[in-house]
């Protein structure tokens, strides 16, 4: 086959290639976000709260104290930074590959050539050893350098470098998520624990009123004024308020040993302070602008990273339907006999090739390839659209809450006022004889009840507080 016809086929191949590349289809287009309506926090609001540092945001030394333990020794943020520093790594193999390959060998063989064969028949022929007769096996030794080269025409190398570069940065994303979701979880369970802290003391309190109208009941009883069914009923609820103390403090203990393991350390006491829970006004927090969420919000960033790669990627699938262009050379010396490896230049290798090949027929594997690659970036989207709308559903569900919250702790904290006036007065009456014993029960259990909802109440604002400034995106600065 001449040169010419070389030449033909080859720019056949290459038509056929651009056309199959061609045929598939385009990149996706990133979604366009517009502003929710009733997203801010308070009207003109352009301010987020996400901005300010989690040791700024949380105001309890305790707390800050269990925040900064966990961020040094949790596992789940350790985990992560290894896939950031892979992630890295990755760029530099990317990076590599760009670059001329070159490796330098020594080398050593037998051959036993057919005698009736070109090279066979010219070795016969060579007096390569003076004197003697050619051997049957021939030795051959190597020592050289070799190189290779593929050029970068279709930009394939490089889109596979920025490809990692933008996954790099993606992992880098996705331990900011790590570290907000972590101090979020840490908040919620250290509040938790100071709200169960709260309510053991308050059924401590109410056992202690209870086993005080026991005692009264049984006076009572002796005296002819109440009877045993009034002292049975006194010490069943009694026992009830010890039960309801030993389950919180199972909750307490398991709440414990939750935190001591985020914090990445075995169960040991949580010091904290549990005096100001309930006297603590919860904080300010702004939404801000919808574009602040996208800037804040990691997981937002990730997916759009993860789009940009998934991008890239349909990039690199269609540039091999293209011929890739790999230059080879090598240089060294090569001889029979190891006197004769360093004569120069009797002995000196060197070669040069160039290739220019694509594929043809058979193409099924890269059609294939380069299917899956638009795939995943039309998967890449839609984790992109469904992460956006996810954050604006947090936030505005966490707006929502906010006020209500507030709301209900007011009218809830009127609730245990007037209940705990009835307690006293039912009791007064109960001494005199002027109220009947299930009144001191009823109002005392309701009391009990109320008190337990003001705490949950208070809970759910400081968690509010906290989904709030993780819905933002902040904590990861």
């Amino acid at each position: 086959m001449n040169f010419n016809k070389r030449i033909h086929l080859l720019a056949l191949a290459m038509v056929l290639c651009s056309y199959e590349a061609c045929k598939t289809p385009s990149l996706v287009q990133s979604p366009t976000v517009k502003n929710a309506p009733g997203f801010y926090a308070q009207p003109g609001d352009t301010s987020s709260s996400a901005t300010i540092h989690w040791r700024e945001f949380f105001k309890d030394p305790y707390l800050i104290s269990l925040i900064d333990t966990a961020l040094q020794n949790n596992q789940e943020l350790a985990i992560a930074l290894q896939e950031v520093e892979i992630a890295r790594n990755e760029i530099r193999i990317r990076k590599g590959q760009l670059l001329p390959k070159a490796e330098a060998g020594l080398g050593a063989g037998m051959e036993k050539v057919g005698r009736y064969t070109s090279q066979g028949a010219g070795d016969a022929s060579t007096d390569i050893t003076p004197g003697r007769e050619v051997p049957e096996w021939l030795p051959d030794y190597r020592a050289g350098i070799f190189a290779s080269w593929e050029a970068d025409i279709w930009k394939k190398l490089r889109n596979a470098r920025q490809a990692a570069v933008t996954r790099y940065l993606s992992t880098a994303e996705g331990r900011n998520f790590v570290i907000t979701n972590l101090i979020a979880e840490i908040a919620h369970d250290y509040y938790e624990l100071l709200a169960l802290d709260n309510e053991l003391e308050i059924v401590r309190q109410t056992i202690t009123l209870q086993k005080n109208a026991l005692e009264v009941v049984r006076i009572q009883k002796q005296a002819a004024a109440a009877t045993e069914l009034a002292v049975k009923k006194f010490e069943a609820e009694v026992l009830s308020s010890q039960n309801l103390e030993y389950d919180i403090l199972q909750k307490i203990q398991a709440k414990e040993n939750t935190l001591n393991f985020l914090l990445g350390r075995y169960p040991t006491s949580i010091a904290r302070d549990t005096t100001l829970f309930l006297k603590q006004v919860p904080w300010h927090v702004s939404a801000g602008l919808p574009s602040q969420l996208l800037k804040n919000r990691p997981d937002v960033r990730q997916a759009e990273l993860d789009l940009s790669a998934a991008r890239l990627d349909v990039k690199i699938a269609r540039a091999e339907f293209y011929p890739s262009f790999n230059i080879t050379g090598a240089i060294g010396f090569q001889a029979f006999n190891p006197a004769y490896l360093i004569k120069f230049p009797e002995s000196l290798l060197s070669t040069v090739a160039g290739d220019l090949a694509g594929p043809l027929i058979n193409k099924h594997a890269i059609k294939a390839e380069y299917s899956n690659a638009n795939s995943r970036q039309i998967q890449a989207l839609y984790q992109y659209e469904r992460s956006i709308l996810n954050a604006f559903v947090e936030v505005s569900t966490e707006i929502s809450n906010l006020d209500k919250f507030d709301k209900m702790y007011e009218t809830k904290a009127k609730e245990v006022d007037v209940l705990n006036a009835s307690v006293d007065i039912s009791g007064e009456l109960f001494r005199s004889a002027r109220a009947d014993y299930l009144e001191v029960l009823l109002t005392q259990r309701d009391a009990l009840e109320a008190k337990m909802e003001l705490v949950e109440t208070k809970l759910n604002q400081f968690n509010t507080i906290t989904n709030m400034y993780r819905a933002l995106g902040g904590g990861w600065n």
